[in-house]
């Protein structure tokens, strides 16, 4: 057996002076960061970029080999790069994901010039150096790379590159070639020509504005840029506020300039303007620059220069750009030496992906699995990304720029809220391995209510109106469902999270995602990425209430883009409110739900009258019945895997008048095939519409092997854990196997489709650790089928557990030395094994007629899952083609198994 992790350290803590666990690094060594990092197009894309940050860091930094813009990382690994690459500066990045854009970025670009006033390659192209083979390394921590420098007597430099959440910090080793004339400068593009993207394939070229201002008597370069790529999505209600957004750096060196020089630049290629010794400049396509000099003593090959500069972001002002310097927060603590950020860097990650401790079978394939696995946690941790900063009057306190309404804001506040993809398990995870920022993150989203008026869809510094639904109404239900909330008193060893004015905004913003509909609902299409127009949220609504047309409850596809995603959708968001409305304080909830008579009346007036109704009924009502009004149960498609038996009923689009609509329209990243299974909240009701458990099974597997099934989207993300829902547990386990196969590797090409800000990786994730989350908001996981024999995580304790909470008073999970909870899960010889024989958690069998799920609450502070695996089909969950039958005589219950003539092959990676 080949344990990942298994070693620890205490060592004092420089701020609390207590005792602080040091975690292992060992496991950073299995870390990828080029995972993800290729592809030829941006959807054949992992969209990743294998950068330098901490945690959910501020701003991450690369290594440039492309510009960057909506369809393009600053950063892709091709085999030509890998050959023969060329490195055009190291960026510091806010672009979140492959289709969003960039914001207010940092860069510094190494060069050598001729003589001491020589010229400054100031274009993207022409400051390019070609990379020396075999230097290149990638981690977690530290990036480093030797760069040969043309045209300069065969001058190199070594660059060495780490990074705090707000501070970037390279060493460059200048080495001088056999010509001594030649002398080295270090060049900071501050604006660009920035490439803007509009739907549906229109590039243009903008030109933000900057600044730069230099000190030379204490070695600094401050600059700004008013770039943000993606304020063109802007809702209209926020645009003029956002339009001042501007962001900040400032650099500080090691290593004088004042008498060797500095200067300003303007254009790009031939058309640059260099103004030597200026110390201040505006306009576009600027940048600043400072010289230093090869010892004259020498003037021969060898001869070196050695520069430290450190490089911090700000999203408020060039006064707390230089304040980030130096603040605690940034673990720099004002040292030029980079592998003391480098430490700090990788003991952050190793907080993070070192609490797991993995044993394998030592196989090369189960050490891949492992790499895919731990990277998926270094990916998963990056999202979303802090924007707060540190108040430099108030110790441990934070402030936040808002482009919402352009202010400064005291708080916590983060960026990157892709929710469409991460509500399904990205979130989930981090309330598992970083629930210490999730009362930030729920702020940060209540925030951008108070500030903006509506809860984010996809926050990009900005909402962008990006994809569809209200899935932030998913995500603060199952936070306070995972015990972020209220209700609990010191007494009982919890305390609550969220003030009685938290939760009341929460409540507040919730109701209206669910009851208030967009600006011009009836008129504006509200399609993807539609420009000049106010906040999308859930438009259609007002057909989705019924209120226009007599039976209604589905989004008119004659009105609105995506309609037939849009009503599943809301409707699962409605599920969530209702869950979230059984755990807001009742007097909350009751004081604060406008408008429910009138839309309960409109709901209830074409069905049988509720007998009696509030909030949650109504919207659990809702949520259960508007889906199925985009079910056609005579939709039929032919199906190839099964003898050609049609498989029948399908989602489909319809207008206002109720006719069905091309059974094409009506999708995000899908079609009506991975759209059908997309009823998270309701899998009872789905598999008897598709004619039972036995039927219903069938057409999941069509969808796989009838070529129908695209993993790179998330609506198919939770499909494969579907069979287990329908007596089929086996198909579950074979599926999840397939799937990691075909779509995870250890290499740049590592992800079938984009990241989407952790959700990738966090299928992976979940899906080794042998459980997944397919309702976020139903507090259970369905079993599938772990990857490893033995994993343990050490999750940690969450922020509203106090030290006299039976959880740690007396449990056998908690660990002390870590202050964590333990989850161990036992899974002999799973490499080779993916079938699960029997299953046990905290004692508790989980027998063969049972549903196959495991509650949050079994192992929410810690505990023992033990999986008995096999290589051969098991009836454990109902088995291959078994399907649970449960009759009653005389109060005595029994099962039995009928078995299906399908026949079904498969390869089991």
């Amino acid at each position: 057996m080949y344990p990942i992790c298994i070693a620890s350290l205490l060592s004092l803590s420089s701020l609390t002076g207590t005792l602080a666990y040091e975690w292992p690094k060992y496991s950073l060594y299995s870390v990828n960061p080029l995972i993800g990092s290729a592809g030829p197009e941006p959807n054949l894309s992992g969209g990743m970029i294998p950068s330098v940050a901490p945690p959910f860091g501020s701003t991450r930094w690369v290594a440039q080999n492309q510009n960057s813009y909506v369809s393009a990382t600053p950063f892709n690994y091709t085999e030509s790069y890998m050959n023969n690459g060329t490195i055009h500066g190291f960026m510091g990045t806010r672009q979140p994901a492959i289709w969003m854009g960039e914001s207010a970025w940092a860069a510094i670009v190494p060069g050598i010039s001729s003589g001491s006033e020589g010229d400054i390659k100031a274009g993207f192209e022409e400051r390019g150096l070609p990379k020396a083979a075999g230097t290149e390394k990638f981690g977690v921590g530290l990036y480093s790379v030797e760069l040969a420098i043309p045209d300069s007597g065969g001058s190199t430099v070594h660059v060495s590159m780490s990074a705090s959440s707000r501070v970037g910090h390279f060493l460059f080793t200048f080495n001088q070639g056999s010509e001594s004339e030649y002398q080295p400068y270090i060049f900071l593009p501050t604006t660009r020509a920035a490439t803007i993207f509009h739907n549906p394939n229109i590039f243009d070229i903008t030109y933000p504005n900057g600044t730069v201002h230099i000190f030379p008597l204490t070695s600094e370069i401050c600059g700004s840029n008013t770039e943000m790529q993606d304020f063109i999505l802007a809702p209209n209600s926020i645009k003029d506020a956002a339009n001042h957004f501007t962001g900040w750096y400032c650099a500080i060196f090691d290593t004088s300039f004042n008498d060797t020089g500095y200067g300003v630049t303007v254009g790009s290629g031939d058309s640059t303007m260099r103004t030597e010794w200026a110390d201040s400049g505006s306009g576009e396509e600027l940048g600043a620059y400072a010289r230093f000099r090869f010892p004259s003593s020498s003037g021969t090959q060898n001869n070196i220069v050695t520069v430290n500069v450190r490089i911090a972001t700000s999203l408020i002002s060039m006064e707390q750009a230089r304040y980030n310097l130096n603040a605690n927060s940034t673990n720099e603590f004002g040292s030029f030496n980079v592998q003391e950020t480098q430490s700090a860097t990788e003991n952050a990650w190793a907080e993070k992906v070192g609490r797991f401790q993995v044993e394998t079978d030592g196989s090369s394939d189960s050490e891949e699995k492992l790499a895919v696995f731990l990277t998926g946690v270094f990916h998963a941790m990056q999202y979303p990304y802090e924007v707060h900063e540190p108040i430099p009057t108030s110790l441990n306190a934070q402030q936040y720029y808002s482009a919402y309404d352009n202010a400064v804001h005291e708080g916590e506040s983060y960026s990157g809220y892709s929710i469409w993809d991460t509500y399904r398990a990205e979130w989930g995870l981090l309330i598992l391995l970083a629930p210490e920022r999730i009362p930030g993150m729920v702020r940060s989203m209540l925030q951008d209510y108070e500030e903006g008026g509506w809860l984010p869809m996809w926050k990009n510094i900005i909402e962008t109106n990006i994809m569809v639904g209200t899935h932030a109404d998913s995500l603060l239900a199952e936070a306070v469902l995972k015990g972020f909330g209220a209700g609990s008193t010191e007494e009982n060893g919890l305390q609550t999270t969220f003030t009685t004015d938290e939760l009341t905004t929460m409540w507040k913003a919730t109701w209206k995602d669910a009851s208030v509909p967009p600006m011009d609902d009836l008129s504006v299409v509200y399609s993807d990425r539609e420009e000049d127009v106010d906040y999308e949220v859930r438009a259609g609504l007002s057909t989705f209430f019924e209120q226009y047309a007599t039976g209604q409850g589905w989004v008119a596809n004659d009105i609105h883009s995506e309609s037939v995603s849009r009503t599943l959708d809301y409707a699962y968001d409605d599920h969530a409110v209702a869950v979230l409305s059984t755990l807001i304080p009742l007097e909350i909830v009751q004081e604060n739900t406008p408008k429910l008579d009138e839309i309960a009346t409109e709901f209830y007036a074409n069905k049988n009258a509720s007998n009696g109704y509030n909030v949650t009924t109504l919207l659990n009502d809702r949520s259960m019945a508007n889906p199925w009004t985009v079910w056609n149960a005579t939709a039929s498609s032919p199906a190839v895997i099964t003898g050609g038996e049609d498989i029948k009923g399908f989602v489909q689009a319809r207008e206002q008048n109720g006719d069905w609509a091309a059974t094409t329209d009506g999708f995000t990243e899908g079609d009506r095939w991975v759209y059908s299974f997309a009823y998270v909240h309701d899998v009872a009701e789905l598999v008897t519409r598709r004619g039972g458990n036995e039927s219903f099974v069938k057409s999941l597997n069509e969808f796989y092997d009838g070529g129908w099934v695209d993993f790179t989207n998330e609506p198919a993300h939770h499909t494969p854990y579907l069979y287990a829902l329908a007596g089929a547990a086996s198909y579950t386990q074979e599926r999840v196997r397939e799937i990691a196969k075909s779509n995870y590797n250890n290499t740049p090409n590592g992800l079938s489709g984009n990241e989407d800000c952790g959700q990738m990786s966090a299928w992976y994730v979940f899906s080794a650790m042998g459980f997944y989350p397919v309702n976020p908001v139903s507090g259970v996981y369905v079993v599938g089928s772990p990857f490893f024999s033995s994993l343990t995580v050490s999750m940690p304790v969450p922020p509203f557990i106090t030290p006299s909470h039976s959880s740690i008073t007396s449990n056998p999970y908690y660990n002390s030395t870590t202050n964590s909870f333990d989850l161990r899960i036992s899974a002999p010889g799973a490499e080779t094994k993916p079938y699960v024989k029997s299953l046990k958690v905290n004692g508790r069998v989980i027998a063969d007629g049972e549903e196959p799920l495991i509650s949050h609450e079994e192992i929410r502070f810690g505990g023992l899952i033990e999986f008995e695996m096999s290589d051969q089909v098991e009836n454990w969950g109902g088995g291959r083609g078994a399907w649970v039958e449960t009759t009653s005589d005389a109060g005595n219950s029994s099962t039995t198994y009928s078995f299906s003539e399908q026949s079904y092959s498969s390869t089991v990676p």
